[in-house]
């Protein structure tokens, strides 16, 4: 008797702690056309329990007597919400949804199925990127986001190598490697190229967004926070899920022609987009192609200063720094008709790098007939020809004229790009646990090609082409991932994994006459003479040599948890760790908390906190770069990039690398006023500690005067310039976030408002000088550097786009505001502040299905950043500095799109 009160009193003790007495609900999910719906969300109210269908569209949910709402969510599709009544049984049909209702489920920042973008604890941006492809100008991934996302930031460099065939792209300021990229969940792999040429993440790696085509995605969510405790090294800025497309029984064909107002960058492009049904348990295949050409730009002018031959350097230099640039353009003048040419015979080349690009997707689903397991593959393959230009080698500009080019010549540098991905896995039904197995291995190779050049050393026998090697970086990595939902409170979702990785880089060397000065005299006792003066290697791009090739590798292991209760069905907290063991540096701990509160229906408050690291990458430990010439005392030398642990660097004292250490801290809130007006706003606050970056070189002044102290320490050991990547400096950045989004239907008409708006602002708040350095310190961190950094972006970035849609038309007019960014040309030019920027987009579609046929401009009224400062120009020839929207100019293009079932 006494074991039954007992009992008794522990059941009522259990259900007034926030137990409630359950049944079990099972049922389907289907579309319109009867076929089975995986990862709906199903979610039970007031209790909040929920659960996800699974492959063949079942679900299976403990309810509590009191709910009596189920709410059925999955994109693409209208919400559901369907009374509960006496039945344990529920088959539910989910209805195609309008525009204005896609993009709400979000799989990023949460491991809990359900939660929509204003109702997550951090702030996380839904893109829909088949409406985007349809309607706006852009063409490409990096480009489609810099124009809806206010905190995203991309674009095109020019005359800077390999940077201006993959453009780097960042997330409010930060560096292009504090973005982590997933795809469907799973890690992205970075590209093999190191940006050193003073662009925009100069120092940083990033990723090749441009690799994986437009038409294979769904969507794109991006979640602006911190996330290193949930998804690892690199999640500092912020995390970037793309989500696959699953649809089926459909073929989707896209062709875009465009040109610039100037009638150059003239674009082709083509996609294709197959969906296919697998076997009667709702798998799936779906494959995307893609091909795309977009030829160069030309934004410059003939250079002022032309030089011919030794006898006009006197007066060469009485205008060369005068910064006079009608005077320096008539002594140009005078020389030009001495040798019978004109100013036409020395044309530039500076503007858009030529691209040529195809890449292939799939996407694979197949589940297995007891519907509890689940095989899954997606991956791609890309290809891409860049084409690029360097400075012009004007005669006796740079040593004397070569017999091949007795004029000068501009060098252009080819990049031959290919990525390879695959990622495959099983997702299993554990019980009540959701597990999943998978692996994911990803390829980026560059391979150099410079043309139109010489190696000055060989004189009139010189090739005019060269293989100058290349790079390569592979990624491996294996998750192991449980998940599970418990009927505690309003919910609990807890989720724990563990995560195996292997890196591994490569630096290849370029043929011997890409590198090596033939011209080099080496006499009896040792000492090394040139008598010709010439250089050596293929000029604009010498070749990565013997020397500099190397093959690196490293491992990581990680463990994390991850939990969010629902405490109420108002008040939700979340919470995640984890321990991250590399082969190579250490250890790192990381963790987050974070918190979201209803306070009346439809306002939510949201908060959170936490710390994070980016691991230095393989590239930044490792790359290599050095040409050879000879030092004072008549023995060979090295001028270039040496790693951390080389003799020179511990000869300068440049510590090793560690990993960087962050704190990050938002805080906002979402509202939904009326059915068809969204806001959310959020503050934050990244500091960052230890932050890598480029020094300059080492061994002479910021002029290029030789520093004596320098030299002493390093030519003993075979250097006369050295640079490093350095744990040189702690930022802070600081910004808020405002995003709306507002919708109606009249009639026929329907009207899609929203603006974003970002105001951030980037702060070096102390620089790390070894004490061995100090007077180095526009060295080891230069004014150029650090304008990059803390001004190299727009403070102010906002976008308003109106979508106006009538019956089978629609026009779309968006303007994004580019606040000022300032540059420098630092030492020789000057720190100029480039006003802010107005771009406007227009675009027009007509629908007769299955087609849709749209035409609009990109700039529409062909606005360019300022003019860059003569004195930063090299004499007039780079007229404008990659910046803010770019040099395109007003783009003009056509297309046509078609969406064909292919099932009747």
């Amino acid at each position: 008797m006494n074991k039954k009160i007992t009992s008794f009193l522990l059941i009522l003790l259990i259900t007034k702690l926030g137990f409630a007495q359950t049944r079990t609900l099972t049922g389907q999910v289907k579309n319109a056309d009867g076929n089975a719906i995986a990862g709906a969300s199903i979610v039970a109210q007031p209790s909040g329990k929920g659960t996800a269908s699974q492959a063949d569209g079942s679900f299976s949910l403990n309810i509590a007597d009191g709910d009596k709402i189920l709410k059925i969510n999955y994109l693409g599709y209208k919400t559901i919400s369907q009374k509960l009544g006496g039945t344990n049984t529920l088959n539910i049909v989910l209805q195609p949804a309008t525009s204005t209702q896609l993009g709400e489920i979000v799989l990023v920042g949460s491991r809990s199925s359900g939660r929509t973008k204003l109702n997550t604890t951090a702030p996380v941006d839904v893109f829909n990127i088949s409406k985007l492809q349809l309607q706006t100008p852009q063409n490409d991934l990096n480009q489609l986001l810099q124009y809806v996302s206010p905190s995203f930031n991309s674009n095109r460099q020019s005359s800077s190598d390999g940077s201006e065939h993959i453009d780097p792209a960042s997330m409010r300021g930060l560096g292009p490697d504090q973005l982590l990229v997933l795809i469907n969940g799973k890690r992205r792999h970075t590209t093999s190229m190191v940006n050193y040429q003073n662009t925009a993440g100069n120092g940083s790696v990033g990723t090749d967004l441009n690799a994986i085509p437009a038409s294979a995605i769904e969507r794109i969510e991006v979640l602006r926070d911190g996330a290193a405790a949930q998804y690892g090294s690199d999640a500092i800025a912020g995390v970037l899920n793309i989500v696959l497309k699953k649809n089926t029984d459909n073929l989707f064909v896209q062709a875009t022609a465009g040109q610039s107002k100037l009638k150059d960058g003239g674009l082709a492009q083509l996609n294709l987009n197959y969906g296919t049904g697998l076997g009667k348990n709702g798998g799936f295949l779906n494959l995307t192609a893609e091909a795309y050409n977009r030829n160069r730009t030309t934004r410059t002018q003939n250079h002022d200063l032309i030089i011919f031959d030794q006898s006009a350097i006197d007066n060469y230099f009485a205008y060369a720094f005068a910064d006079d640039e009608a005077e320096s353009r008539k002594f140009d003048d005078d020389m030009l008709a001495q040798k019978g040419l004109t100013r036409n015979d020395f044309n530039f080349q500076i503007g858009d790098a030529k691209i040529k690009n195809i890449g292939t997707f799939l996407n694979l689903s197949l589940p297995f007939k007891n519907s509890k397991t689940e095989f899954y593959a997606f991956g791609g393959y890309s290809y891409r020809v860049g084409e690029g230009y360097g400075s012009r080698r004007l005669p006796s500009d740079y040593e004397p004229s070569s017999p091949i080019f007795p004029n000068g010549y501009q060098p252009n540098t080819t990049s031959n790009i290919s990525d390879k991905s695959l990622a495959f896995g099983f997702k299993q039904k554990l019980g009540k646990w959701d597990a999943d197995l998978s692996n994911t291995l990803g390829n980026n190779r560059f391979d150099y090609l410079v043309n139109n050049t010489v190696n000055p050393s060989l004189g009139s026998l010189s090739p005019t082409s060269f293989k100058a090697g290349g790079h390569q970086f592979l990624q491996n990595t294996t998750n192991l991932d449980f998940s599970r939902k418990f009927d505690a409170l309003a919910g609990l979702n807890l989720a724990f994994g563990t995560e195996f990785r292997v890196d591994n880089y490569k630096i290849m060397a370029g043929e011997e006459a890409s590198y090596k000065n033939y011209g080099l005299v080496t006499a009896p006792d040792g000492t090394v003479t040139n008598p010709s003066g010439l250089n050596g290697g293929s000029q604009s791009f010498i070749g990565f040599s013997n020397v500099n090739a190397l093959n690196k590798s490293r491992n990581n292991i990680s463990l994390y948890t991850d939990a969010e209760l629902d405490i109420t069905t108002k008040w939700l907290i979340s919470g995640a760790a984890r321990v991250e063991s590399y082969s190579d540096f250490g250890t790192a701990l990381s963790g987050k908390f974070a918190t979201r509160y209803k306070i009346i229906k439809g306002l939510n408050l949201r908060a959170a906190v936490s710390n994070g690291f980016r691991a230095p990458s393989l590239h930044q430990q490792y790359f290599s770069y050095a040409s050879t010439d000879i030092l004072a005392n008549g023995t060979l030398g090295e001028t270039g990039f040496f790693v951390n642990e080389s003799p020179v660097a511990k000869a300068l004292s440049i510590p090793k690398l560690k990993q960087e250490k962050s704190i990050n801290y938002s805080g906002g809130f979402t509202a939904v006023i009326g059915k068809n007006f969204n806001l959310s706003a959020d503050a934050y606050q990244i500091d960052i500690k230890d932050r890598i970056v480029l020094t300059g070189g080492f061994g002479f002044d910021a002029f290029g005067d030789e520093v004596p102290a320098i030299q002493a320490i390093i030519n003993p050991l075979g250097v006369e310039s050295a640079r490093f990547f350095s744990n040189a400096i702690n930022t802070r950045t600081r910004g808020i976030d405002v995003v709306t989004d507002y919708n109606a239907k009249i009639g026929n008409s329907k009207f899609d408002i929203s603006l974003g708006f970002n105001v951030n602002q980037n702060k070096i708040t102390q620089i790390n000088t070894p004490a061995t350095l100090v007077g180095q310190e526009q060295i080891f961190f230069s004014p150029g550097d650090s304008v990059l950094v803390s001004r190299g972006m727009p403070r102010v970035k906002s976008n308003l786009s109106v979508n106006y849609s009538y019956k089978n038309f629609s026009i779309l007019l968006r303007n994004v505001y580019f606040g000022n960014v300032n540059r420098t040309g630092f030492p020789y030019g000057e720190e100029q502040l480039f006003a802010e920027k107005l771009v406007t987009d227009l675009s027009l579609s007509y629908t007769f299905k299955p087609a849709t046929f749209t035409v609009g401009a990109n700039n529409l009224f062909n606005v360019y950043p300022d003019l860059q400062k003569y004195a930063n120009s090299y004499y007039g020839v780079y007229k404008y500095a990659p910046v803010q929207m770019g040099t395109l100019g007003s783009f003009f293009f056509a297309r046509l799109t078609v969406n064909l079932p292919t099932k009747m």
